[in-house]
């Protein structure tokens, strides 16, 4: 069991955010500290918590905590985190606010900078995002003064000429490429300066700055010499290393960190997804004897990466391996494009790697005894299980199943994996239903077990290649029913079991060979189940909600040669709906933002052609 009183003990002295968990694992709250010992040490000490807080605590029954290097990174970190987990216990944003980026439109001719709340994939650079909308402000400005670029939100081809320009010119803070009489190499320069800036370079800019602010000081001009002093103190803000976010990135990374002991090692992965932290995982590596960090990086990359169900474009380790190019090279031909094996020498992410290691490193020398008080919970619950169901023996390997549907749209299941009682991630498996029509969780729970039968007997596939022991089915006796008739027709002696809930839709007991068998909320076998129905409910309601996402979006428009999803959304944004694209002519379409007549001739023509669409 976790102690909590001698976790606290172990408490680091860092910066950080701190995940606090109810008994079933469900994360309940999220906070950032500037000291992580100080901050989680107050919950349990201090007396006086407002009434929110106090009912937090009396369902706190494990915390975790991730170490970083300042409170900037915490701040982002804990966004991030309550984004993702929405915990009962935080405030939650419903608007979804996001913290500002610093946009610079390098895709046009004479490229404008300003403030966002959004990254899009437009070509533009990001940087970003920062916590202080003032912050933002004063550099933008800082910018304008030194490299000039404009903030206007005009089209600027060089073609078209201004009769006037606007009052950023007239103040020295802008060329004025609207007036036509800007070079756009020279403008382009002072771009790349710009970007070279915000790309990390700012020490050259913050001496140039204070060397201002004390030739102004020199000068008695005191209310310049505030000036140039907030914008220094704007940069030094500004400019703090935020490795939680890669956010002038899409490509899908993986970050890897080590820590090794005298007789395990704990690696641990940071996943990247759209350029943000989504989650981690940390692995413990026992019989590391006589190993090098090369030789350990370069096992648990081939057993995960080989089993795991989804490949990243890119992998950042900390050390070359030997066989890194044959490696690279077998990812490639799994994922279908190429994927690269990094090891960063300096910059962000050699910075991410180094956060990471000082988790493990905390893991490996604070963590390590209560991951294994864990495992051993889970053998007793397995042992447990095996009792009650009568089993021959302890079922190390359980494989559970969910269904997800929607007044039967876009069906699919969910296959989650746990061995010796905890999750085997690279072993989860997604399907989408091909056979069945309209709401029919019977049909479809007999597709994937048979598609995943199939798959294990032909040893085409890894992860699916080993039987389990047990399989979970998430319902009652007709499900059940169900997994066992696909087996008995496979000639397979697996024991199957049902998960069934109560009316509040909380794990209450299993369902086996007809038998129900209650579980009480105490037991360590109630824990297990709970955690498996959940997993596999998650797991699939996931993948249902992205592909829900990506159809909900399809439109007629989709049908058109000529028309991809950047023109489909500039005639949507230019015309409001289908109907009235419908009705324009080709020159009206061509005026749309990305169009041109070739485009627009696509789309009347269209339209024109397959009247009955309208109906």
């Amino acid at each position: 069991m976790f102690d909590i009183q001698e976790e606290l003990k172990k408490m680091p002295d860092n910066p950080g955010v701190y995940q606090m968990k109810n008994e079933f694992g469900e994360i309940i709250y999220v906070g950032k500290a500037k000291n992580l010992k100080k901050r989680v040490r107050q919950y349990f000490q201090s007396k006086n918590h407002a009434p929110k807080i106090e009912a937090m605590i009396r369902n706190i029954a494990e915390f975790e905590y991730i170490i970083v290097d300042n409170e900037v990174e915490a701040l982002i970190l804990e966004a991030n985190l309550i984004k993702k987990h929405r915990p009962k216990y935080n405030t939650v944003l419903r608007d979804d606010k996001q913290y500002p980026y610093i946009k610079i439109t390098v895709q046009e001719k004479y490229p404008r900078i300003y403030k966002v709340r959004e990254v899009k994939r437009d070509g533009a650079k990001y940087f970003g995002p920062y916590p202080s909308a003032t912050a933002v402000n004063e550099i933008i400005d800082v910018i304008g003064n030194l490299y000039k670029l404009r903030k206007c939100s005009l089209s600027l081809d060089g073609t078209k000429k201004n009769q006037r320009p606007c009052l950023n010119y007239h103040i020295n803070r802008c060329t004025a490429p609207c007036m036509g009489n800007v070079d756009a190499k020279e403008y382009r320069e002072e771009v790349t300066k710009a970007v070279s800036f915000l790309s990390g370079k700012e020490d050259e800019l913050i001496e140039i700055l204070t060397s201002k602010m004390k030739s102004a000081s020199d000068n008695l001009d005191f209310e310049m010499a505030a000036r140039y002093r907030d914008q220094v103190n704007a940069l030094r803000v500004i400019s703090e290393k935020q490795k939680i976010v890669s956010a002038n990135s899409s490509i899908d990374q993986d970050v890897i960190g080590s820590a090794l002991g005298i007789e395990e090692a704990c690696i641990q992965i940071f996943f990247i997804r759209n350029g943000k932290i989504t989650g981690r995982e940390h692995y413990l590596l026992t019989n590391i004897q006589n190993e090098t960090r090369q030789q350990i990086i370069s096992s648990f990359l081939s057993q995960f990466y080989t089993g795991t169900v989804y490949i990243p474009k890119e992998i950042y380790i900390e050390d070359d391996i030997e066989d890194r190019e044959v490696f690279e090279k077998l990812l490639s031909e799994k994922r279908g494009n190429k994927v690269s094996v990094k090891v960063p020498a300096k910059g962000d992410k050699s910075m991410l790697i180094k956060m990471i290691k000082k988790n493990a490193l905390e893991i490996l020398e604070k963590g390590s005894q209560r991951i294994r008080r864990n495992l051993d919970e889970s053998r007793e619950a397995l042992e447990e299980l095996k009792n009650i169901l009568g089993l021959p023996e302890v079922p190390l390997r359980i494989e559970a199943y969910d269904i997800s549907n929607i007044q039967g749209v876009e069906s699919v299941g969910s296959m989650v994996v746990f061995e010796n009682g905890v999750p085997e991630k690279s072993n989860y498996r997604r399907f989408r239903i091909k056979t069945v029509k309209g709401p029919n969780d019977y049909k479809s729970m007999e597709e994937v077990l048979e598609r995943r039968i199939n798959r294990g007997l032909d040893n085409s596939s890894g992860g699916f290649n080993k039987m389990p022991d047990l399989m979970l089915i998430d319902g009652g006796k007709g499900q059940t029913g169900i997994a066992e008739e696909v087996l008995y027709n496979f000639g397979l002696n697996i024991p199957v079991c049902g998960m069934i809930k109560d009316d509040k839709h909380t794990t209450r007991g299993l369902i086996h060979q007809n038998r129900e068998i209650e579980l009480k909320k105490t037991d360590k076998i109630y824990r297990l189940i709970f955690r498996i129905q959940e997993e596999a409910h998650r797991f699939a309601i996931e993948y249902h909600r992205n592909l829900r996402d990506k159809t909900l979006f399809k439109s007629e428009l989709d049908n058109i040669e000529n028309i991809g999803e950047k023109r489909k959304l500039n005639l949507l944004k230019s015309f409001g709906s289908v109907e009235n694209i419908r009705n324009k002519s080709v020159e009206e379409l061509a005026d749309a933002e990305g169009m041109n007549i070739k485009a627009a001739q696509s789309v009347y023509n269209y339209f024109r052609n397959n009247k009955g669409s309208e109906g």
